[in-house]
């Protein structure tokens, strides 16, 4: 008895140690989430919500709300077309990176160990991680501009290959867990490479699927420095560059600026509230070797 008392008493002070709760560094944490997000945010609603008069506090609550700031946005950014636009782009890109990101990170993983060439092409693309956009931004719109690209279309294909590095080091990582005797008994039954990975591999994929989609969703649907530099057709522009028509010579229409933010950014933020776990789980999933 004694001895069972001995060592359950370690136990008892390891979860007492696990359950311990840090509060000065949660409450520091909860004081910069409140300025650096709530603060924001509610600005961002307080100010769609309000008149031209009730411009001149910023954080002040408006006297009389009003919604229609909303409708007016609409109408000039021209949202259906815009909104069309913007999902075209986020859909398709979604659609093509899932099966192709994942075959790559497949493919490299499974043959780095016997190969110098695919580590060099793994090592290829996350070296490309580190290269900022406004690095190859001016050559990418002179050869975009001699291949006919500026447009949604080639767009969509832009951001499917920029997409590579990062999704192919979540998927290198998720991937490289998966036990090979899934594959070796496949191959035994038959099965040929390109069965073995959208039938064995690309099911048991579905978490990082999931994380990779969300994440692609965020980025196609919030970038705006890419459709700047690419897209000059105003009926191919995205939600995103349509907030330059609240932009005045000498003055902005902060209002209606406010309101279009909004619209554009509650699809985003039903996809982050819904999907987060899968966000969080994916990348901590990928990052583990």
């Amino acid at each position: 008895m004694e001895e069972k008392v001995m060592t359950q008493n370690p136990l008892k002070k390891r979860r007492k140690m696990n359950r311990h709760v840090n509060w000065t560094l949660t409450a520091v944490m909860a004081v910069l989430a409140i300025f650096f997000i709530m603060i924001p945010l509610y600005i961002t609603v307080v100010t769609s919500l309000k008149a031209p008069s009730d411009m001149n506090n910023l954080l002040a609550l408006p006297h009389k709300m009003r919604w229609a700031n909303f409708s007016d946005a609409w109408q000039m950014t021209d949202f259906p077309i815009k909104f069309r636009n913007t999902a075209f782009i986020t859909f398709v890109t979604i659609v093509f990176t899932l099966p192709l990101h994942s075959a790559i990170a497949y493919a490299i993983v499974r043959n780095r160990e016997h190969s110098k060439f695919f580590t060099g092409i793994y090592y290829y693309f996350l070296s490309a991680m580190f290269i900022p956009f406004n690095v190859v931004m001016l050559p990418l719109v002179s050869q975009v501009s001699r291949w006919h690209m500026d447009n949604v279309f080639g767009i969509t294909v832009l951001y499917i290959v920029f997409g590579i590095p990062m999704n192919i080091f979540l998927y290198a990582g998720f991937i490289k867990k998966i036990p090979l005797a899934l594959e070796e008994s496949a191959v035994m039954d038959g099965a040929t490479p390109f069965q073995v990975f959208y039938k064995v591999i690309f099911p048991m994929l579905m978490p990082m699927h999931a994380t990779v989609a969300i994440l692609s969703f965020i980025w196609t649907w919030n970038d705006f420095l890419m459709p700047l530099v690419l897209l000059s057709d105003p009926n191919q522009q995205t939600l995103q560059l349509s907030q330059y028509v609240f932009q005045g010579q000498f003055s902005t229409q902060y209002n209606l600026a406010f309101a279009s933010y909004m619209l554009v950014l509650i699809p985003v933020l039903i996809i982050y509230v819904i999907f987060q776990k899968w966000i969080i789980a994916g990348v901590t999933d990928g990052a583990v070797k």
